[in-house]
């Protein structure tokens, strides 16, 4: 056995009698470990933000209507093969409709499948806010505001005013803070609106939200689906997009599939709309990984390099244990004994640093401007990079300890008391 009685104390001794040298030999876990958990709080906490601003403004599958490219040509429709024909290249859509018919009818089916959180269908359209002598393009998008916010939890990001002003206003709309900062109007103000047709219609501010990311509050605006259905003269039946969220956002590529051979429209998953997003977000998971991985090989380094000079220190030592009858086993048993104990006090005593230095930083004010909602620097507390972290360094020095004191425990003791 490893373990005894007898090596327990003899690690000890060790340990308490050159208390100087096992605090250097603590600190070096220690600081290996702050370092740790430092810097994958940070640098996860920042990916994981950004990926969460962009997930909670994201629908999982949006089902619309595309402006098809393959249509049937003049050519192909009344050519017999026995008449020369002019080819027109690069035809052009006709007046296509945008809804989905039985758009509603879609929507109350998505909302029986139990893969799926929430259904929001809207009426969108692009349109252009009259600044003075300037126009300002914007998007309209018509929803019943109580099935969006439970998609995108709205209420939490309005800034100003109030949904239910929303929802009791015919004439109300809920502008992205971006776009509102730009146009200077606060809530109770009136905008003008001109419609892709021409049309120009007056709209009250009812408040302001904000998404954090400047893609959607420099230029969305919220109002009823009956509001945009009479601004743009259509029926009540008349939808453009239905957003769907789903308990699993990994299912939502086989789903999305699904539903467009199912309803015969385009459905396009989140990870398809945010292909280039989903790379930046894969690149820095990698360089976390890489910058985390290197850091934990240098403390790596650092213990093991310190637990042989501990060992090589108390060669005298092994070589008197050794003579006096010590086996093998009962050297290596003490050195691990010695190293389990600095690798589990540095450890602890790195994590708490390490959770102190994470904290402060997290308490440092950060703007983020018009494109991330954050007060503060985003840090992420997990606590699997804690115990991760108390077992790397309790492992690390437990191997950084085997090694040299095996390496010494078949050293003859002759030539060490000789030298």
């Amino acid at each position: 056995m490893w373990f005894n009685r007898l090596n327990l104390k003899i690690a000890r001794i060790h340990l308490f009698s050159k208390k100087k040298q096992t605090v250097i030999a603590s600190l070096g876990v220690t600081f290996g470990i702050a370092m740790f958990v430092l810097m994958i709080s940070v640098m996860t906490g920042v990916n994981k933000l950004l990926e969460d601003t962009q997930l909670t403004s994201t629908p999982h599958v949006r089902i619309y209507r595309d402006v098809g490219h393959e249509r049937p040509t003049l050519l192909s429709l009344y050519n017999s093969g026995d008449t020369n024909w002019n080819l027109v290249h690069h035809q052009k859509p006709k007046d296509e409709p945008l809804n989905l018919r039985n758009g509603l009818l879609i929507a109350r089916s998505l909302e029986k499948n139990p893969a799926v959180l929430g259904v929001s269908p809207q009426v969108s359209s692009q349109v252009f806010f009259n600044y003075g002598p300037a126009q300002l393009s914007g998007m309209l998008v018509g929803v019943d505001m109580e099935k969006e916010d439970r998609l995108y939890n709205v209420r939490s990001k309005v800034k100003s005013g109030s949904l239910e002003a929303l929802v009791s206003s015919n004439d109300g709309i809920l502008m992205g803070k971006g776009l509102a900062d730009k146009m200077q109007v606060k809530a109770g103000d009136k905008v003008t609106v001109t419609t892709p047709k021409g049309d120009v219609v007056l709209l009250r501010v009812v408040g302001t939200f904000q998404m954090g990311i400047g893609a959607i509050d420099n230029v969305r605006c919220y109002t009823s689906l009956q509001t945009v259905q009479k601004i743009l003269q259509q029926n009540t039946r008349y939808i453009t997009d239905i957003h769907v969220k789903l308990l699993d956002l990994n299912k939502s590529t086989p789903l999305a599939r699904e539903w467009q051979d199912r309803f015969g429209y385009r459905a396009e998953d989140w990870e398809t709309a945010n292909a280039t997003i989903l790379v930046s977000f894969t690149i820095r998971n990698i360089m976390t990984g890489v910058v985390v991985m290197t850091l934990l090989v240098v403390a790596g380094f650092g213990i093991y390099n310190i637990m042989n000079m501990t060992v090589y220190d108390k060669m005298k030592d092994i070589a008197i244990m050794k003579a006096t009858g010590f086996e093998s086993k009962d050297i290596i048993g003490v050195f691990i004994s010695q190293a389990a104990f600095i690798g589990l006090m540095g450890a602890v005593v790195g994590l708490c640093i390490g959770y102190i230095l994470s904290y402060l930083v997290s308490r440092v004010p950060f703007d983020g401007g018009e494109f991330l909602s954050v007060d503060h620097f985003p840090v992420n507390f997990d606590p699997k990079f804690y115990v991760f972290g108390i077992v790397f360094g309790v492992v690390t020095t437990i191997l950084a300890g085997y090694f040299p004191s095996r390496k010494a425990s078949k050293v003859d003791p002759v030539e060490i008391l000789r030298g």
